[in-house]
């Protein structure tokens, strides 16, 4: 099995997979291979169908968890073992789609007033401002902001990839003060030891400590938030869905096009429950 488990590594690794999604994968084949006791190369589709039942109804695991295993089973088989099981009839759980939560304008600015450490303020600046999930927040250089082509350069992030996102007149002034009271080297955001980046769960942190000081209480508000609030706030100012999807980086329109939901309606829009409630 181990062997196995090697090549398939090797193989995903080759095909540019990250070091999570890999670690994650063959956590799922060895928990597939030991639940069987036989090599996995003598397995159908009804022992895959029969695995992942287990993993739901007895293991009690959820849609997320359940598409991952189903998906490294599916690698394993078709590109690792060059096995073309008729998977065809066996789906993988049916997606749910969530409307994400929303700041507004105000309260956007009641999260950044909230935050008395300009350190902290301007990591929360510029993930709303560059509309950025948490990773690249954390993983910004120095040399990522350009001043001169009023730009924040995004490396690698998710899909390998690089982009570029808005970087304002206003915020820089800001981010030049932040610059001088901390003279950051190679990170924007160096950790406490200054030998890496900040971490991903100590933006989270701060993030849930203004969100509370600022008293806004909608729940489940992360730092994914301010992205999600930078993107359906350009798409209120009119902004094209296809410059929004260039700028947040999303490979299909189709993940843009979830902020549709999210925007204030036009105020020209009456309705019909108004009219009936004038004569009422």
């Amino acid at each position: 099995m181990e062997k196995l488990i090697e090549q398939m590594q090797m193989d995903m690794t080759l095909q540019d997979y990250s070091p999570k999604t890999i670690k994650s994968y063959l956590w799922h084949i060895r928990d597939f291979s030991e639940y069987f006791h036989h090599s996995v190369a003598d397995l159908g589709e009804e022992d895959i169908r029969k695995y992942l039942y287990h993993v739901k109804q007895e293991k009690g695991y959820g849609r997320s968890y359940l598409s991952q295993a189903y998906s490294a089973i599916k690698l394993l088989y078709r590109s690792t073992l060059e096995m073309p099981l008729p998977l065809g009839k066996l789906r993988g759980p049916r997606r749910t789609v969530k409307l994400p939560i929303v700041f507004s304008h105000e309260e956007v600015k009641k999260l950044f007033d909230s935050t008395d450490n300009l350190k902290h303020k301007m990591v929360l600046m510029v993930t709303y401002s560059g509309g950025l999930r948490v990773n690249e927040t954390a993983h910004l250089r120095v040399f990522d902001i350009d001043s001169k082509r009023m730009q924040i350069k995004v490396r690698q992030s998710k899909g390998r990839k690089d982009r570029y996102t808005l970087l304002s007149e206003p915020f820089l002034k800001k981010l030049r003060v932040y610059w001088k009271a901390y003279r950051p080297e190679e990170w924007l955001f160096p950790n406490r030891k200054g030998d890496g980046p900040i971490h991903a769960s100590t933006i989270q942190r701060l993030f849930q400590h203004s969100k509370q000081k600022a008293g806004i209480k909608k729940e489940g508000a992360s730092v994914h938030t301010l992205r999600h609030s930078f993107a359906t706030h350009l798409l209120e100012q009119g902004i094209n869905l296809f410059i929004i999807q260039k700028l947040l980086g999303h490979k299909h329109i189709q993940s843009t096009l979830i902020y549709l939901h999210l925007q204030k309606h036009p105020s020209h829009i009456e309705n019909p429950i108004d009219t009936i409630l004038v004569d009422a």
